[in-house]
């Protein structure tokens, strides 16, 4: 039979498991949050015990906090943070408004765990208690929002790590096809040649400006309102405590963090994240467009583009033997899509704050967390297995730009524009080449057409 134990909270008793280091709070937030089946992100719970242990390290500094209990509670960071009682963090990713639950549920872990360290047994809170030892001198208004940054920051290194093997991979593929002419496209249709190198040199081009707005997204979320306590005032702080915490935050986080230069800002506006978010959102955008682009070259093989040979990663089809699908690609899409469906929602979130505090802060974070978990784990798996792998059907290409019309357009500076309209229908109508027509009707020499369908000519001189 399962064994409890009776906690005492603000509203009164509460069983709870015998060997829970939760408490009160926490049981009664468990049974109330019952929405995604997903616990807090890993790198929250993280971003939330650095900011415990710099509190406690502070509150000590500045005998605010007794050195035994200040010293307990660092322990049971530190035990945390080297990856004990994780399970212990029950309270489900979207929960309370501001995120209170998620606040005492750390709080109260901590503070068992302290408790144990110092010989006590759970729940002897006269001994070390969750909201005036662990909680000392802070309020989830201000412990949340700084969580938040800290944690965003955290999983976008890694993120950023993973975009970056794609950048190289891409600007790899860009080298490889610097020499292979293909026809381009506007609005799907034939246009003037390019190298299929260039095409991949703009995919890369585009993921390096969205990862420098990226850049300029996180630079505003080291600034953290921790110290501003309720409402932005830091009520109940002692004097030196902001700067001394977050000193001790940016320490153990290695994060460049600073004190906000208004506090208020950062407990009622969520602009920094919300920008954050749309900055993710521009890169999916991106991503998006250059996705699409693949699955179009890749098309076929016989009845599509087949500009390029895909690696297959698995069978295509369940039914039609030796089928490559452009997989990685679609996967790619779909993880766009909910980067880009997140952004609404942290954007709505964002909006939805009142007065001194916004409350939607749990559910900002998680699509938040969520966007960058899909790309930092996706994004190298992509580069490795699809685009590494990726062949130019040269024979396809060069087939394509013998036939193509289009490129009559190279020769409206020798034969004018509706002259060369003429010849582009003919050559629809008649299936002859360009060259075949232009020569048969004396319209240029072979010399002239030789260099106005050059490489050089076609290639231009950007």
């Amino acid at each position: 039979m399962p064994s409890f134990r009776i906690d005492k909270d603000s509203l009164g008793e509460v069983k709870v498991p015998s060997d829970a280091y939760y408490g009160a709070f926490t049981a009664r937030a468990k049974d109330q949050y019952k929405v995604t089946g997903q616990k807090a992100h890993a790198n929250l719970v993280r971003a939330y015990v650095m900011i415990k242990r710099s509190a406690a390290l502070a509150n000590k500094e500045l005998k605010a906090l007794e050195a035994e209990k200040a010293n307990a509670i660092v322990r049971a960071c530190d035990e945390i943070l080297d990856g004990k009682l994780l399970d212990e963090f029950v309270v489900e990713a979207i929960n309370s408004g501001a995120g209170t639950a998620f606040n005492m549920n750390i709080n109260e872990v901590i503070a068992n765990r302290a408790l144990e360290l110092l010989g006590k047994k759970k729940g002897m809170y006269d001994v070390v208690s969750p909201n005036d030892d662990v909680n000392k001198s802070q309020s989830t208004n201000d412990t949340f929002p700084t969580a938040m940054n800290v944690a965003i920051l955290l999983n976008m290194n890694e993120m950023m790590s993973s975009l970056e093997k794609l950048i190289s991979s891409l600007d790899r593929k860009a080298k490889e096809f610097a020499d292979v002419i293909k026809i381009g496209r506007t609005h799907l249709m034939d246009a003037i040649p390019v190298t299929l190198g260039a095409e991949f040199g703009q995919y890369s081009y585009g993921l390096k400006q969205a990862r420098a707005r990226l850049v300029e997204s996180m630079q505003a979320l080291q600034q953290v309102g921790l110290g501003g306590t309720a409402v932005g005032t830091g009520a109940n702080t002692p004097q030196g405590y902001r700067d001394l915490a977050i000193k001790h935050l940016a320490k153990v986080s290695g994060l460049d963090l600073t004190p906000s230069e208004n506090m208020f800002y950062s407990l009622q506006s969520k602009f920094d994240v919300a920008n954050c978010s749309s900055a993710l959102r521009n890169l999916a955008i991106e991503l998006n467009k250059m996705a699409n682009d693949l699955r179009l070259m890749a098309s076929g093989p016989a009845a599509g583009l087949s500009e390029i040979l895909i690696p297959a990663v698995h069978a295509g089809s369940s039914i039609m033997p030796g089928k490559v699908n452009p997989s990685l690609a679609e996967c790619l899409n779909m993880i766009c899509f909910n980067v880009m469906g997140n952004d609404v929602a942290v954007a709505m979130a964002a909006q939805a704050g009142q007065f001194e505090l916004n409350v939607m802060l749990p559910g900002m974070l998680k699509c938040v967390l969520e966007s960058t978990d899909m790309l930092k784990n996706f994004l190298p798996i992509f580069a490795a297995n699809l685009i590494d792998g990726i062949k130019a059907n040269r024979d396809q290409l060069a087939s394509y730009m013998e036939k193509s019309p289009v490129l009559v357009t190279l020769l409206n500076p020798y034969i004018g524009y509706l002259k060369a309209a003429e010849i582009y229908k003919e050559s629809l109508k008649s299936g002859k080449s360009i060259r075949e027509l232009v020569l048969g009707k004396g319209l240029m020499t072979k010399a002239e057409l030789d260099k106005a369908l050059s490489r050089e000519n076609i290639l231009g001189k950007g």
